[in-house]
C-alpha cells in the first residue's frame, strides 16, 4: 500500500479546520480584509483533485483573487480570470517494503513488531495504514527493497517460517534536491517557494472557480510537494455532497429520489467517518472511488440536489456514533459480513443481509384485447401492427387472418391519411385508381404525400438503384428511383427476399412499411419502470419523474422475454420492471413489461448482476506473480467463503508454492469485479489447463448498502430511511447539524 508523508506547510494549514467547523459566519477568522464578500458555511471539508500534478490550470466564472499565504497573507492577482501554475516534480523511483500484518492499535502493532523482529531476524516498522474504514488501523512493515523481484523473493522466506497472506507495499521514493513552483498570472511569471501555499477565492459568493475542465463550488489551495502540485478543494459538506450523490447514483439512471436520498445520508456519514483520511497529504478525502467519486458543481443534478437538501445533515449512527457506511453498486443478491471483506473487525451493522424484498406486493394486470400471430416472409408483425392499431393509425381486424388479405384501395388511402395526421401532415390523399396496389405505386406514392422528392433526388445514387432493382428491369422512370430508394432507406423490404413485386401487397405488408415510416419519423414506444398499480392507473417512472396514467381496459398486454414478446390477456407485475408503453387518447393502449429475470433479488436489473470472465492461464499467471513469487500457474482453489456465497480465501498453486490470498485482494490480484464466483478450468489438446473461466455476480466490494437494491426498494415505495435499515443492521439516522 503506498503511503506518502508530507509535512504540513505552516500553523494557518493546521488552523485552518477549525475555522471552518467553529466560524460564525465563516470569513477565515479575522481576517476579513482579505477575505470579506466570500465564505465557506460550516462544516466544511477538504477534498483532493489531484497530488504530483505539474502543469494545472485554474479559471474562474466571474473573477477570483489570488493570495500567496507564508507569514502573511499577499494579494497577488484580484478579478483574475485564469491562473496557470506550474511544478516540477523531483525525479522519482520506487521502492518496495513488505506487510506481514494488521494491527488495530498502535500498541497492539509495536508488540508485534518486537516478536516478529526476532523472528526473522529484521526489523519491523509500525505504520499507519493510508486507508479508512475498515481497511484502517496499523501496518507491519518490512524493507525497503528496491525492485517487486527482491520484496518476491523475501516473500518465499517468510512463507517457510509460516508467515502467509503478507503483501507487498509500493512507495516512491525522491531524489533531495528540490524545485519550486510558478504561478502564471496575466502575462507575469511568479516564482513561489517550495513552502508557498496559494489560496484561490472566488471574487464573489456567486462565482464558481474551474479545474480540468469541472466546476466547483468553495475555494482551492494550492502548494508544493516533493512529488508535485497538490490540489485541495475546501467546500461546504453538503455542497461537497451535491458532486458526490449524482457520481455515485446516477440520477438519470436510478432517478427514485429516495433511493438517492438513502445514498446522500450514506455519503455524508461516509464523509464525515473518514475526515483525515488523507491528513498527510493535507486533505481529508479524494475525489477518486478510493473515497468517494466527486465531480463537484459540474456534476450536479436537480434530483441529487434535492435528495441532499432534504437530507440535511442526516448521518447513520450505531450507539451513536457515526458508522463507516460503505456502499457497493450490485451486491448479486446478498451482502458480506464486513471482516470476510476486509481487514478490520467485525462490524455490527455491517452484516450479511439479503438483497431481496421483506415484504412482496403483486399486481394483476388484465386485458379483453390480444393479437394472434401474424406471419409475413417468417415474421411475426403482430406487435408492430398491435401498435398501429394502438395509436389509431389501422383499424382492428374481426379476425387476424384478414391481414394476410390484399391491401383493398380505399382502406390504403384510409391509412395513409391517418398516418400523416398522426405525423402532423395535412396533405389531402388522393383516392386511388382501379388498378391493383404494387410496390412501385405504393412507394412513388408514400414519397409524394411525405415530400421526400428532394431525399430520393439527392441521397439516392444510381449505382445504388440499378443494384437493389437489378432484377426488375421492367421498373421504369421515377417509379423506379423512389421504390430503390425506399428499399435502401429501410421502409421496403429487400424485394428478392419477399418474392419479387407481384402484386398485391397484403394488409400485413402495408401495415409494415406504415410502422416503418413511423419509426422514421419518431419513436414509437415510450420507455419508463413500472412502479405500481393504483387502481386502474399504472405509475411509471420516467427520467426520474413519477407519472400516472390510466391503463384502457381493452390495451394490448405483452411480455418481454430473452426469446422475445408475446401477447398475453394479464400479466403480473411486482413493481420495478421495465416498460414499453403507447398512450393514444389519454390512456395507455399499448403496455409491454420485461419479464427477461424471474429472480426476486433487488438487483437483477442492473447489467452487472451477472458476469463472465475469460482468462488464458499465461495472462493469469503474469498477474499473480505480480503479487506473489508462484511461478508456472497450476490451479484457483476456493478454500472458504461467506454467507453471501463470496470467496473469502482462496488458495493459489503454482510450480514454486501456494499462497492463501483472502478478503478483497481476492479481486486485486485476480482482477476481477467481485469476489462472488465459480471457477471453471479449460485443457488443451495435451490436457494442460489452457484458460481460467471466472463465472460470477455483483461489482463492487459487497458490503453495505447496495445501490442497485437501493433503487428497486424505492421504486416499490420504501423510504430512505428503510432502505438504509435494511442495509446496515441496527442503526439510527439522526440530524447531526
Amino acid at each position: 500500500m503506498k503511503k506518502t508523508r508530507v509535512k504540513h506547510i505552516n500553523y494557518l494549514i493546521l488552523f485552518f479546520p477549525i475555522l471552518f467547523f467553529l466560524a460564525r459566519p465563516l470569513e477565515f477568522g479575522k481576517e476579513t480584509e482579505f477575505f470579506r464578500g466570500y465564505s465557506v458555511p460550516k462544516p466544511a471539508i477538504k477534498i483532493g483533485l489531484g497530488v504530483g500534478l505539474s502543469d494545472i490550470t485554474i479559471r474562474s466564472s466571474s473573477g477570483m483573487k489570488i493570495f500567496l499565504v507564508d507569514k502573511d497573507y499577499k494579494l497577488l492577482g484580484q478579478d483574475e480570470a485564469e491562473a496557470q501554475i506550474k511544478g516540477q516534480k523531483q525525479k522519482l523511483t520506487e521502492k518496495f517494503a513488505v506487510q506481514i500484518r494488521r494491527a488495530r492499535t498502535r500498541e497492539e502493532a509495536q508488540k508485534a513488531a518486537e516478536s516478529l523482529q526476532d523472528k526473522i531476524g529484521q526489523k519491523v516498522t509500525v505504520s499507519a495504514a493510508s486507508e479508512g474504514g475498515p481497511l484502517g488501523g496499523w501496518q507491519l512493515l518490512v524493507g525497503d527493497f528496491l525492485t517487486r523481484g527482491d520484496a518476491l523473493h523475501f516473500i518465499s522466506k517468510l512463507n517457510k517460517l509460516g508467515l502467509k497472506d503478507v503483501w507487498i507495499v509500493r512507495t516512491e521514493i525522491t531524489e533531495k534536491d528540490s524545485r519550486p513552483f510558478a504561478l502564471l498570472l496575466g502575462g507575469r511569471l511568479i516564482d513561489l517557494d517550495a513552502e508557498a501555499v496559494l489560496y484561490v477565492i472566488p471574487s464573489n459568493s456567486e462565482s464558481f472557480l474551474s479545474y480540468d475542465d469541472q466546476a466547483y463550488r468553495g475555494i482551492f489551495i494550492i502548494r508544493h510537494s516533493p512529488k508535485g502540485i497538490v490540489l485541495i478543494n475546501i467546500v461546504n459538506l453538503d455542497d461537497y455532497l451535491q458532486g458526490v450523490v449524482p457520481c455515485e447514483m446516477s440520477a438519470y439512471e436510478f432517478g427514485e429520489i429516495e433511493a438517492l436520498k438513502a445514498q446522500a445520508v450514506a455519503a455524508r456519514t461516509y464523509a464525515l467517518k473518514n475526515i483525515g483520511k488523507y491528513k498527510d497529504l493535507g486533505f481529508d478525502l479524494d475525489d477518486s472511488p478510493s473515497s468517494q467519486v466527486y465531480k463537484g458543481l459540474s456534476a450536479e443534478t436537480a434530483q441529487s440536489t434535492r435528495a441532499v437538501r432534504e437530507t440535511a445533515g442526516e448521518v447513520a449512527l450505531y450507539n451513536r456514533a457515526l458508522i463507516d457506511a460503505l456502499y457497493t453498486s450490485t451486491c448479486g443478491g446478498r451482502t458480506e459480513d464486513v471482516e470476510n471483506v476486509f481487514s478490520g473487525p467485525a462490524l455490527p451493522y455491517l452484516r450479511s443481509v439479503e438483497c431481496t424484498p421483506e415484504q412482496e406486493e403483486e399486481w394483476t394486470l388484465k386485458t379483453s384485447r390480444s393479437m394472434p400471430p401474424v406471419i409475413w416472409n417468417g415474421l411475426d408483425l403482430g406487435k408492430k401492427l398491435a401498435a398501429l392499431i394502438a395509436m389509431d393509425i389501422i383499424p382492428p381486424q374481426s379476425d387476424p387472418a384478414q391481414f394476410r388479405g390484399p391491401a383493398e384501395a380505399g382502406e390504403t388511402a384510409a391509412w395513409i391519411k391517418e398516418l400523416l395526421s398522426f405525423l402532423g401532415r395535412k396533405t389531402a390523399v388522393p383516392e386511388p385508381g382501379p388498378e391493383a396496389l404494387t410496390h412501385a405505386s405504393l412507394a412513388s406514392r408514400l414519397v409524394g404525400l411525405l415530400g421526400w422528392q428532394d431525399r430520393v433526388k439527392n441521397l439516392l445514387l444510381q449505382s445504388e438503384a440499378d443494384h437493389v432493382l437489378k432484377d426488375f428491369p421492367e421498373i421504369k422512370g421515377q417509379g423506379r428511383n423512389n421504390l430503390a430508394y425506399m428499399v435502401i432507406a429501410g421502409i421496403f423490404p429487400p424485394l428478392a427476399k419477399v418474392g419479387g413485386i407481384e402484386p398485391p401487397l397484403s394488409r400485413a405488408e402495408l401495415g409494415y412499411i406504415l410502422y416503418k415510416v413511423l419509426v422514421l419519423h419518431q419513436p414509437v414506444f415510450e420507455q419508463g419502470v413500472l412502479k405500481r398499480l393504483d387502481k386502474n392507473r399504472l405509475v411509471i417512472v420516467q427520467e426520474g419523474q413519477e407519472n400516472s396514467f390510466d391503463l384502457a381496459p381493452d390495451a394490448y398486454l405483452l411480455r418481454q422475454m430473452d426469446e422475445g414478446s408475446s401477447f398475453a390477456g394479464r400479466v403480473e407485475v411486482e413493481g420495478g420492471e421495465r416498460a414499453s408503453f403507447i398512450r393514444s387518447g389519454g390512456q395507455v393502449r399499448l403496455l409491454e413489461v420485461d419479464y427477461s429475470s424471474p429472480s426476486n433479488v433487488l438487483d437483477k436489473s442492473s447489467s452487472l448482476h451477472r458476469w463472465q470472465v475469460r482468462m488464458s492461464r499465461e495472462d493469469l499467471e503474469n498477474r499473480i506473480n505480480q503479487f506473489y513469487p508462484l511461478g508456472r500457474l497450476i490451479d484457483i482453489v476456493p478454500k472458504d467463503r461467506g454467507k453471501s456465497k463470496r470467496v473469502t480465501r482462496l488458495e493459489i498453486i503454482g510450480s514454486e508454492g501456494s499462497e492463501i490470498v483472502t478478503g478483497l485482494k481476492i479481486r486485486w490480484v485476480l482482477g476481477l469485479r467481485e469476489t462472488s464466483f465459480v471457477v471453471d478450468k479449460e485443457v488443451d489438446e495435451k490436457g494442460q489447463t489452457s484458460h481460467f473461466s471466472f463465472s460470477g455476480r455483483g461489482w463492487g466490494h459487497g458490503v453495505g448498502l447496495c445501490q442497485v437494491g437501493a433503487y428497486r426498494l424505492a421504486q416499490t415505495g420504501r423510504s430512505y430511511r428503510d432502505i438504509l435499515k435494511k442495509y446496515y443492521q441496527g442503526i439510527t439516522i439522526d440530524k447531526l447539524y
